[in-house]
């Protein structure tokens, strides 16, 4: 598998501006990915009943992005050849080839919209140690990404987070004012909430005590570690006081499905009544991972995004 390499100049314009794209600041490795085994996986990935183009499959490289830390950041870029680029964010322990990530990097190409999927530091294929807290390290990674494609051949105009990844997103908003257009599927507005599900009741006597955690699955293997210091930065992270700080002209859509038995349709709500310019969609049934939902969930990310676009270029045809 071949390999491109090109170095960049640093960029200093606004994402929103949609004319002549800057440079990027980044360096990027860039590999074209193979149309025989990526295609299976992707086949195998796609739980809905739409049909996927050969082209589209084709039309795929990963990218390789540092962060502000220097750790590789590894991302699947879905190129529909568009000037406007979708980022997808991934949940808690989870990647870029989650089901739902791929189904809506798929679906958007489809739509001749550009996607970008990627691993933030510590999971999946990109460099660095896994964390439980990082929220703002993690939207770190996002600006990352971020100021990539505003230097590219392409303008973000939406960004998606799943779960960890959407509270992430809306760290983001909170903090930047360079993106428009966000999707929070199944984010975690109380971020106290699910430590005593994964780490037991007396958590925060253990850790004080021995200054970690392991996280072991049913066979007693473990599966991750939580430190004091991960520990305290997630308890730290403000959800609300974040979301006050989001600009009114920041649309945001927030997707939660009924019967997520991971972070409560409540956190959805509690969105609703702090963030300014705000969207609840709820899909009736759905678990935390849109199992058996996917086709609803791509369907209301399509419409929104679909008009946000559209309404930033009215001239613009999808």
């Amino acid at each position: 598998m071949g390999v491109l390499v090109f170095n960049y100049h640093p960029a200093s314009t606004s994402c929103l501006n949609f004319k002549k794209p800057p440079s990027p600041i980044f360096l990027c490795q860039v590999r074209i990915v193979s149309s025989t085994n990526r295609s299976r996986s992707f086949r195998r990935s796609l739980k809905m009943s739409q049909s996927v183009s050969p082209q589209n499959l084709v039309k795929q490289q990963e990218l390789v992005i540092p962060n502000k830390y220097g750790e590789r950041l590894v991302g699947v870029l879905h190129d529909a050849e568009s000037s406007e680029i979708v980022v997808l964010c991934h949940g808690f322990r989870s990647t870029k080839d989650d089901p739902s990530m791929v189904n809506l990097a798929v679906a958007l190409q489809n739509e001749g919209i550009s996607a970008f999927r990627f691993d933030f530091a510590g999971n999946g294929e990109s460099e660095g140690s896994f964390q439980y807290g990082n929220y703002w390290r993690e939207a770190d990674d996002l600006r990352a990404v971020v100021q990539y494609f505003c230097g590219a051949n392409h303008a973000v105009g939406a960004i998606l987070g799943h779960s960890k990844g959407g509270s992430v997103v809306l760290l983001y908003a909170s903090k930047y004012n360079d993106i428009r257009t966000f999707v929070n599927v199944s984010g975690r507005y109380d971020l106290k909430g699910g430590i005593e599900d994964r780490l037991g009741k007396d958590y925060m006597e253990k850790i004080m005590q021995d200054g970690f955690i392991d996280v072991k699955n049913k066979t007693g293997d473990v599966e991750y570690r939580v430190t004091e210091e991960s520990l305290m930065d997630r308890l730290n992270t403000n959800m609300h006081d974040a979301c006050l700080q989001i600009d009114m002209e920041c649309s945001v859509l927030t997707i939660h499905g009924s019967s997520d038995k991971i972070i409560p349709l409540q956190d959805a709500h509690e969105f609703d009544k702090i963030i300014p310019n705000h969207k609840l969609h709820v899909v009736e049934g759905a678990n935390h991972g849109y199992t058996n939902h996917q086709a609803e969930l791509v369907s209301v990310v399509l419409d929104f995004v679909k008009a946000s676009l559209k309404q930033d270029h009215p001239g613009t045809q999808q």
